[in-house]
């Protein structure tokens, strides 16, 4: 399997392909089912704006998001292309490739494995976005654009480690990014573009400060994990951690397949997205869930909606059920939900689950485990979580 990593050299930074060795099984990872589960339909649909995993140390969640990209599908690219671009899908393709399809040129196509980008938290503006060489412009007249971490990710995932102490303005870049799709950069009159779709995946230790609410809102879904109190259960993440290290290859192999029926699930569950159904009355439901929890904005709603069609189709159904808003809403609200001066400043999960179940009509059925899955019929054609509706 090969990764994309970032390296210090010289105080720069720089992209290398390296190959990796055998990276733990996701399946492998004991509990953390909510963490899992946020992750699983992230990949699923990557539009749905990524995860914040917030959690004291030593609970998987570095392991889970690297686990994770091992899981996705090879991408098809052009072979020449520095920036991932998908040849079935010209309206996102960058700015060399557009000039090199109105240029007629015959152009090759390969498989690549899904990249996974790791941001260290000193990167700077210009490392993330790219980079445009004015002085090249100005002298000779050449367009010399400088990839970014943004180019990198492209259709893969990018990681960020402590993102709480990333500083604040390349949070937000990374933000815009993943919801526009696009990065264009504009320096004197010049510009460049080129697309950024990624999972995007922040972790980070509260008791090391907080995101501020602006950025915790940009982040689609959010979960806090706590390390596991269950005796069996710690004694079943030593025994897989000694046997991980002992031998990380063949413990990879008895783990392969259930890692290619979740990846199998995940590819399937892509391609049913956009027949995914939803009605108007499943949209009443979340903007009521949403105004009975005094959540602001409207940015959860269409978060919600958008999770629950990628966990109908992760379910191999249809159509959207009040389970599935139920738990994409688990998912949606933590970070967003406030409550009194005198209290802590977000709910619980469990109080949560609570509300959810109560505003529901006690259609939350509580956690639900990765290949999990249930069948259930539905209404109403919806395309990307965001498109139309019937009443």
């Amino acid at each position: 399997m090969m990764f994309l990593t970032i390296i210090s050299k010289n105080g720069d930074f720089v992209f290398k392909m390296l190959t990796m060795t055998a990276i733990y099984p996701f399946t492998a990872v004991v509990g953390q089912e909510r963490m899992k589960r946020a992750l699983v339909l992230n990949a699923v649909n990557p539009r749905i704006g990524g995860v914040l995993i917030r959690g004291e140390r030593g609970t998987a969640k570095s392991t889970a998001a690297r686990a994770l990209a091992a899981l996705l599908p090879t991408v098809e690219t052009f072979s020449d292309c520095r920036f991932g671009c998908d040849p079935n899908r010209p309206a996102t393709w960058c700015t060399e490739c557009r000039e090199k399809s109105n240029n007629g040129d015959q152009r090759k196509v390969e498989m690549l494995p899904t990249p996974f980008v790791n941001l260290p938290v000193s990167a700077t503006e210009d490392r993330v976005v790219g980079t445009l060489d004015i002085e090249k412009a100005i002298q000779k007249g050449e367009r010399h654009f400088e990839p970014g971490v943004l180019a990198d990710a492209n259709r893969g995932l990018l990681y960020i480690d402590e993102v709480n102490l990333l500083d604040d303005h390349v949070v937000d870049l990374l933000l815009d990014s993943a919801a526009m799709g696009m990065n264009i950069v504009e320096r004197e009159g010049i510009s460049f573009s080129h697309p950024s779709r990624f999972i995007l995946v922040g972790t980070m230790n509260p008791e090391e400060g907080d995101l501020r609410p602006q950025l915790l809102d940009r982040f689609a879904l959010s979960v806090d994990i706590r390390g596991i109190q269950d005796t069996h259960e710690r004694v079943l993440i030593m025994e897989r951690h000694l046997a991980y290290e002992e031998d990380p290859e063949s413990f990879r192999e008895q783990w392969l397949p259930k890692e290619q029926e979740l990846s199998k699930q995940i590819t399937q569950a892509r391609k049913l997205l956009p027949n995914v159904q939803y009605s108007s009355k499943n949209m009443v439901d979340i903007a009521k869930l949403s105004t009975s929890l005094q959540v602001d904005g409207h940015r959860s709603d269409l978060v919600i909606l958008k999770t629950a069609r990628a966990h109908a189709a992760f379910e191999s159904r249809k159509a959207i059920t009040g389970r599935d808003i139920s738990l994409a809403a688990e998912l949606a609200y933590p970070h967003r939900i406030k409550r009194g001066p005198f209290q802590q400043s977000e709910i619980s999960a469990e109080e949560l689950s609570e509300k959810i179940e109560e505003l529901a009509g006690g259609s939350a059925d509580g956690e639900s485990e990765v290949g999990e899955g249930s069948e259930q019929s539905g209404t109403e054609v919806g395309e990307n979580g965001d498109k139309k509706k019937q009443s």
